[in-house]
C-alpha cells in the first residue's frame, strides 16, 4: 500500500486499517524505509522553513523572531534523528508493557503501533510551516486515539484492558519525552549562542 493511502486510511477510517495493517508482515527497515523515514521528516522540515522564513510572532507588537537558517536545520537534524529513535523505544515500551495487560509480545507489531500511531501527530507537523499557528499542533493528539485503536489489535490485548494499556504506555511516554527534550536542549545548539535569531 502506497504512503499517501495508509496514512488517509489511519487516519480517517483506523479500526479498518488496524485490522489491515495487523496482517501485513514486514521487517522494522521496511517499516522505517517506508513509513517513518518520511512521515518523521515532516514536522522537523517544516519547523526549519517556518522558524527561518515566517519567524514566530511575539505578542504586544514585540516583533518577529527568526532562526539563521543553519541555526534552524541543525535544530530540525536534532529534532529529526530524535523522532525515529523515539519511535523505536516506544515500541520497545509497547512490547515490554504487553504481557502486562494480556497482549502479546512482537516486536515487529510493536513498532507499527508505534509507527502507525504517530502519524496524526507527525502529519500536523505541517503546521511548523506558520510558528503563528502553533497552537493547531494540539491535532496530533488524535494519536493517543490511534494508540488505543491499536493496541488490542496488533498486541493482542483482551479490549476490557485496552484503556489501561493505553494510559500506561502514554505515562511512560510522557517520561520518555520528558528525557528526549532534555536531550534536544542539550544537543541542540542555542539560537542565540549561535548568532542565529533575527527579529524585526
Amino acid at each position: 500500500m502506497g504512503l499517501v493511502d495508509r496514512v488517509k486510511n489511519i487516519l480517517l477510517q483506523p479500526n479498518a486499517e488496524w485490522a489491515v495493517i495487523n496482517t501485513e508482515l514486514t521487517t522494522t527497515a521496511t517499516l522505517y524505509k517506508t513509513y517513518i523515514i518520511p512521515l518523521a521528516a515532516i514536522g522537523p522540515v517544516c519547523y526549519a522553513i517556518g522558524i527561518s522564513v515566517f519567524g514566530l510572532h511575539l505578542p504586544f507588537g514585540l516583533g518577529t523572531i527568526r532562526y539563521s537558517i543553519t541555526t534552524a536545520l541543525t535544530q530540525a537534524v536534532v529534532r529529526y534523528v530524535l523522532n525515529l529513535c523515539t519511535v523505536f523505544i516506544f515500541a520497545l515500551i509497547i512490547d515490554a508493557l504487553a504481557p502486562s495487560f494480556g497482549g502479546q509480545k512482537n516486536q515487529v507489531q510493536a513498532l507499527k503501533v508505534s509507527a502507525y500511531s504517530s502519524t496524526a501527530a507527525w502529519v500536523v507537523g505541517v503546521v511548523g510551516l506558520f510558528p503563528a499557528i502553533g497552537i493547531l499542533q494540539l491535532l496530533g493528539l488524535y494519536s493517543l486515539y490511534l494508540l488505543w485503536a491499536g493496541l488490542p489489535v496488533c498486541m493482542k490485548s483482551p479490549k476490557e484492558k485496552t484503556t489501561a494499556y493505553t494510559i500506561v504506555a502514554i505515562l511512560v511516554a510522557i517520561v520518555l519525552y520528558v528525557v528526549i527534550s532534555a536531550i534536544a536542549t542539550i544537543l541542540m545548539p542555542s539560537a542565540y549562542s549561535m548568532g542565529g535569531v533575527r527579529t524585526s
